[in-house]
């Protein structure tokens, strides 16, 4: 019997750095520093450098660093925050974590972006920040968010958990806006062995506070100056990440050309394909096709031994954690369709042209 196709290979991508990796952890536990060290020093210089931004600030997870990232641009208890409305439930969680309220708007089908001019609709006089997520990889036209943002007095933090080394217009997601969130969890582009986040800014006021924030509201030992968490991005992920980053524009290459064969391979069947827009570089965390028979496409693939996921069969303001809100009222329809009709298809660094090709006919040979 043929080896299952997995959705991604953590395994196989490990073994191409395993002694890079063990070096790293090694070299932390002979130092005896854990927390808050060299390590950490040295990932959040090569990080800021990586994505454009001035500085980078580690924390715990990617939904800290979203949290986090809020408060330090000042998103006060009873504030509106837009949000996307298809996108993973940490978004909007971070939002009710500061006390703020998500104001969800519909995103346009093709990349999960934003029409601007119903973001501008959304706008109140409580409305204090945007949050816009660069999902599955593919950059947000942030430009015109921007534009909106300053015509409102608004921050804006970028949600790029899914986008590392995504580009716009040849410029790298993660210091554009006044602050970006980004997630290292296992699968992500560039993901640790365990979890952590980081923040990106080039602002010195938003960076301090982070740096605060992250610390139980300290930046000098017993001196807690606000109220603050403990998430801090630990001496050995950051050590790890450091050996990950040296690969990430070669891994993220390696994604692109499976994009590509899945592309060419799938062109001529009734899904929907992934669309790049003009002047977006996507980092391919995911490859999403759309399908009004996507329950049962997806049972056809497990049969065949092909692993696949859904990002996200339950749309936010549909979950139980909403339930009794306004938001669980919204009227979301492109968020309602695409949770019915995404399928994600084995994506990675590490996924062969011929387990490529086994995907590719396993799809083709679905009949609805």
């Amino acid at each position: 019997m043929r080896t299952p196709i997995p959705f991604l290979d953590l395994v196989g991508l490990h073994e191409e750095i395993q002694d890079e990796l063990e070096e790293a952890a090694l070299r932390v536990v002979r130092s005896g520093r854990l927390l808050l060290g060299p390590e950490l020093h040295r990932f959040e210089e090569e990080w800021a450098v990586a994505v454009g931004a001035r500085a980078a600030i580690g924390v715990g997870s990617g939904l800290d660093a979203l949290s986090l990232g809020l408060r330090a641009l000042g998103v006060d208890p009873g504030s509106e925050v837009l949000v996307p409305s298809h996108t993973f439930i940490a978004t909007w969680l971070a939002v009710v974590h500061v006390g703020a309220v998500p104001v969800p708007v519909d995103v346009l089908p093709g990349t999960a972006g934003w029409d601007v001019d119903a973001l501008a609709a959304a706008v109140t006089s409580r409305t204090r920040a945007v949050l816009p997520v660069h999902l599955y990889g593919h950059p947000v036209d942030l430009d015109p968010v921007l534009r909106l943002a300053a015509r409102h007095d608004l921050v804006v933090l970028d949600d790029a958990a899914q986008a590392h080394g995504a580009r716009l217009l040849d410029r790298p997601i993660g210091g554009l806006t006044h602050a970006t969130a980004w997630s290292f969890y296992p699968g992500k582009n560039l993901g640790a062995l365990g979890d952590g986040g980081a923040v990106t800014t080039s602002d010195p006021e938003t960076e301090r506070r982070l740096r605060s924030l992250r610390n139980y509201g300290s930046t000098t030992k017993y001196q807690h100056d606000e109220v603050g968490w403990n998430s801090r991005l630990d001496e050995v992920q950051a050590a790890l990440l450091s050996v990950k980053l040296r690969r990430l524009d070669e891994h993220n290459a390696r994604r692109a050309a499976v994009a590509r064969r899945y592309d060419e391979g799938l062109a001529d069947l009734d899904l929907v394909l992934p669309e790049v827009a003009p002047g977006a570089t996507s980092a391919w965390h995911l490859y999403v096709v759309r399908t009004p028979h996507r329950d049962r496409l997806q049972e056809h693939l497990s049969g065949c031994g092909v692993e696949t996921g859904v990002h996200y069969p339950v749309p936010p303001h549909r979950q139980a954690a909403f339930a009794g809100t306004p938001v669980a009222l919204a009227h979301l329809p492109v968020a309602d369709t695409l949770s019915r009709e995404v399928l994600s298809l084995p994506m990675g660094p590490t996924l062969s042209p011929a387990d490529q090709e086994f995907v590719i006919d396993a799809v083709r040979s679905f009949r609805p």
